[in-house]
This record gives C-alpha cells, sequence and structure tokens, in this order.
C-alpha cells in the first residue's frame, strides 16, 4: 500500500510504563505494511490536531501532493497536500485557533470524547479512559495541558498500539476493544464536523480524510473478533 510519504512522530505525548525493547516484541510477527499504514494515518491525525501546524508539519502535508490517488484514503491525502501548498504557517495558526479555541469563549469544534458524549468536558468518558489507560500502563507526560479524550492524544495511542509500542500486544482484538470504546462512539462525528465548520479551510480536508479513514476502521474493526 503507497505511504504518500506519511511520517509522523510523537506530538502529544504520552509515557509507556512497560520497556520499549525488542523483548516487547518478541513472539510477535513483523508489522504489515497495511498495518503500518494506519498507524501513520493514526500518527498523522495526532500531528495535525494536537497543536498548530509547524513548519515541519506543512511540509510533511506539502509532500502528500506528490503521492498517487486510487482510493478515497489516497484521494484525501492529496487534498491535504494541495491545500497546504496553498497555506502558510500564521493562516494555518489562525484557522487552528478560530476551530478549537475561539476567542475566549471556545472554538467551533470541541475535540473531546467527553464533550461528545455528555455535552461537558471532563466528564465520566475521560475517567472510563483514564483508567484503561492506566491497565494499559500509559500516562499523559507535560508536553500537552489537554485532557486524555482530546482527539489528538487518542489517535496517538491507536499509532502506538498498532506498532505494538505500548504494554499491550498490538493484536487486532486489542485494537478493536479500544477503539470500539474510545473512538467509534464519536469519531466519525467530530470528523464531520470539522468538514463542515465554517472557519474550515486546510482542516476541512484533514476532516474528510479523518472521516473516509474511521469509516474504513469501523467496517473493518466488525470483521475482527475481540
Amino acid at each position: 500500500m503507497e505511504t504518500h510519504g506519511i511520517s509522523t512522530g510523537s506530538f502529544v505525548g504520552f509515557e509507556d510504563s512497560a520497556s520499549r525493547s525488542s523483548d516487547v516484541m518478541m513472539g510477535e510477527e513483523p508489522i504489515t505494511e497495511e498495518d503500518s499504514y494506519r498507524a501513520r494515518l493514526y500518527g498523522l491525525l495526532s500531528r495535525v490536531l494536537a497543536e498548530p501546524m509547524s513548519d515541519d508539519t506543512l511540509d510533511i502535508l506539502r509532500n502528500l501532493s506528490l503521492g498517487d490517488g486510487g482510493s478515497s484514503v489516497a484521494d484525501g491525502l492529496l487534498a491535504i497536500g494541495r491545500e497546504a501548498v496553498r497555506t502558510t504557517r500564521n493562516s494555518a495558526g489562525e484557522e487552528f485557533t478560530a476551530l478549537f479555541h475561539g476567542m475566549g469563549s471556545g472554538g467551533e469544534v470541541q475535540p473531546y470524547l467527553s464533550f461528545y458524549l455528555t455535552g461537558f468536558v471532563y466528564e465520566k468518558p475521560l475517567a472510563a479512559l483514564r483508567h484503561d489507560l492506566l491497565e494499559m500502563g500509559i500516562a499523559r507526560t507535560k508536553v500537552s495541558s489537554e485532557p486524555e479524550d482530546h482527539m489528538a492524544f487518542i489517535c496517538e495511542v491507536m499509532n502506538r498500539l498498532i506498532l505494538g509500542e505500548c504494554s499491550h500486544s498490538r493484536s487486532l482484538g486489542g485494537q478493536k476493544i479500544f477503539f470500539r470504546k474510545h473512538l467509534a462512539p464519536w469519531g466519525l462525528n467530530f470528523f464531520k464536523d470539522l468538514e463542515c465548520a465554517s472557519s474550515a479551510k486546510i482542516y476541512k480536508s484533514i476532516g474528510i480524510l479523518g472521516k473516509m479513514f474511521f469509516e474504513i476502521e469501523l467496517e473493518a474493526f466488525e470483521m475482527v473478533y475481540s
């Protein structure tokens, strides 16, 4: 599967209490090309949602315009790349602020699991997520002041689960359980809202990509036994 030059890293920040030595990977098959692609998509979404786009992030997105289309996700990546070519760092930062922070009164879109399920932040869905993260040996670092139910953080956790970089195995069953509990109830609606937000320009393309990717993930996990 074409990777479209996606290069991502940790941009929200969490600590895994388990060792990341080669011992963690013992007994597991090498990661497939498809799962590597999925991990990169989650990492990309995490990066662009965690903070205003840096010059490095915009360069990564611009390189997506050099890829090939042919599938809904590939076409979505191309659209982001083309929009990034027309986007400056300042305009991307202003867009991020308008979408997620507003002018002191909140932005157009609230990127929090708790908000989508209850209408408020710091509610029971966040507590349930924190409980599961604790069992997985994951704790938030001081890189971000955002709560753990921010979409960027949860996408980063999925990235690490797929890559086998958490204390849990990267089994599809484990991924499905985490996805169904903490992303399936709200993720698709979040990306639809991002796509339709009046302030969204480059983030409109990101919303479209996230929506298409989550539709694929939802369908694929239906065929996976937990």
